[in-house]
Formats: structure tokens, sequence, C-alpha cells
């Protein structure tokens, strides 16, 4: 198992969404609010103002999934995702090792 996390624009979702329930068999997604800065290297000419107000808004998405959808999920959320500027987000993927519903106590083998 594996759970897939993403950055990205609050403006991408709703075209996220539909990418994704396009995905045969796909798991389901989680979404969190998030503020964030771009490493100030990446950015050029900063004013007073940027630095003041830096943080953006951002959504986290997380998607427990097998293995063998990982690359067709990871794909999906930079085709919806990517504008070509700064700021479009990160997307990384974890080792899960243990699932385990909270409703029943029964461990997950298979979402």
């Amino acid at each position: 198992m594996k759970e897939i996390r993403a950055i990205v624009r609050p403006s991408r979702l709703e075209r996220l969404r539909d990418a994704l329930r396009a995905i045969p068999d796909f798991p389901g997604v989680t979404v969190f609010r998030a503020d964030g800065f771009t490493a100030p290297a990446a950015v050029d000419k900063r004013t007073v103002r940027d630095n003041l107000t830096d943080f953006s808004p951002k959504l986290m998405v997380c998607v427990l999934c097998e293995d063998s959808m990982v690359e067709s999920i990871r794909d999906t959320i930079c085709m919806a995702c990517q504008t070509g500027n700064i700021g479009d987000g990160l997307v990384w993927v974890i080792d899960i090792a243990q699932i385990q519903r909270i409703r029943d106590r029964q461990p997950l083998q298979d979402l």
C-alpha cells in the first residue's frame, strides 16, 4: 500500500476531482486546506509586500492505494494540476505499513 500526497492550487480541485474519478477503481481522496510558500530562491524580484504576504492558500490531497495504481494516480495529479508556473505544487509517495478500519478494527489488505 502507498499514500500519494500532493500540494496543489485550490483552483485546480474541480479539474483534479474529475480526472481522479475517471481512473478505474479509484479508491477515493481526502483534501486538506493548507498554507505555504515557494522556496525563496525560486522567486525572482521579491518585494517587501511579498515578504509580508508570502503564504498562499493551497490544498493537500491524500490518496491511499495499491502499489499498482501509484503511477496512474501520480500522473493524473500532475496533468490536472500543472499550469507551468511557480507554485503548481508537489507530489510524493509514502509507503504504508498498516491500515486498520476504525469501525470494526479490521486490518485492510485492499482498499
